[in-house]
């Protein structure tokens, strides 16, 4: 069985590091400090640069807050971006500070 949380290594959201990142689509997620997550997104079809250019668009919009990153390539990015919505909302009782409240999502029970 897969494992349904992410469990992707945290590095520093600064240019360097986002550098390395490919322009493959997937999911990523943004947390401040580095084990509270303020932020889920994808890369889709339509990102320019995909992943790499994401996180550049959200280290340009981001000021001088100390922020970390982690991500997962899919080419099921839509899905997993759902299903990581859900795990959050199971697990924290809503999204996380910086996605749409207005999200629709289904229910999910993680285990």
């Amino acid at each position: 069985m897969a494992e349904i949380r992410f469990r992707g290594e945290w590095q520093p959201l600064e240019a360097d590091t986002i550098a390395k990142v490919g322009g493959h689509m997937g999911v990523y997620q943004l947390s401040s400090p580095k084990d509270a997550v303020v932020f889920i997104g994808y890369a889709g079809g339509r990102s320019v640069f995909g992943l790499r250019g994401e996180l550049s668009n959200k280290l340009a919009d981001n000021g001088r807050r100390d922020m970390w990153f982690r991500y997962e390539v899919t080419t099921t990015y839509l899905s997993r971006y759902k299903e990581l919505l859900m795990v959050h909302v199971a697990d924290h009782g809503s999204l996380p500070a910086e996605n749409d409240a207005n999200e629709q999502l289904g229910r999910l029970s993680p285990t």
